[in-house]
């Protein structure tokens, strides 16, 4: 029997829409191709601040206001309800970031879950989830409790957790969110989604 095919890799900033709008589609593209997707959380402020040295996205002169009218538009086109302004600054991802990777460690069924209502939570209801506390306040999966939860994000396990999951993306050679790799090949951005499925239909080019 031959061995299932990897999963794709599929790295995220909750604070990117671009990140959020790629999470809607990628696990239902991959599994038009018989694959599953794993999820990572970045940080873009550590690849794109600290690493390439650039501003956010959002404080960048001409393009900002580009970008915020591009995920209005694309919100309205895909039918996609945004309940905060793109162009607000954005909260603080280490809370998140950090929910999502100690999840993957110790209840790993429920992870994906939760990173989507943490996305669901900030980009359409429109909650700031920079601080532990904030996680209490939301829907939450089946397998997490919120106690647990809120303490555990607020401890050095899930920091270190974090932290290893940032540089393993940098390792990896990512610096965007969304980010999918596909068997090593890596598509950056929400417009490269089209190429991914391609490439899989393919086998690649």
């Amino acid at each position: 029997m031959d061995a299932a095919p990897a999963p794709l890799q599929f790295y995220f900033d909750f604070i990117s829409p671009y990140g959020y709008f790629a999470s809607l589609r990628v696990d239902d593209l991959a599994a038009r191709h018989g694959r599953s997707v794993t999820w990572h959380p970045m940080l873009l402020g550590v690849s794109v601040m600290k690493i390439m040295g650039l501003r956010p996205l959002m404080e960048t002169p001409i393009k900002a206001p580009y970008v915020q009218r591009d995920v209005l538009r694309y919100a309205r086109r895909h039918h996609i309800t945004l309940g905060r302004d793109p162009g607000a600054p954005p909260m603080k991802p280490l809370t998140a970031a950090r929910a999502c990777c100690w999840a993957a460690a110790h209840h790993p069924d429920a992870a994906k879950p939760l990173a989507r209502a943490m996305l669901h939570a900030y980009w359409v209801e429109g909650r700031d989830l920079s601080e532990p506390a904030s996680l209490a306040g939301m829907a939450l999966p089946d397998g997490i409790e919120a106690g647990p939860l809120v303490s555990a994000v607020a401890g050095e396990d899930a920091a270190l957790r974090l932290r290893q999951s940032v540089e393993a993306s940098l390792s990896a050679g990512v610096f965007g969110s969304p980010t999918v790799i596909v068997d090593g090949e890596m598509f950056w951005g929400l417009d490269k989604l089209d190429d991914v499925e391609a490439w899989l239909a393919s086998g690649g080019w």
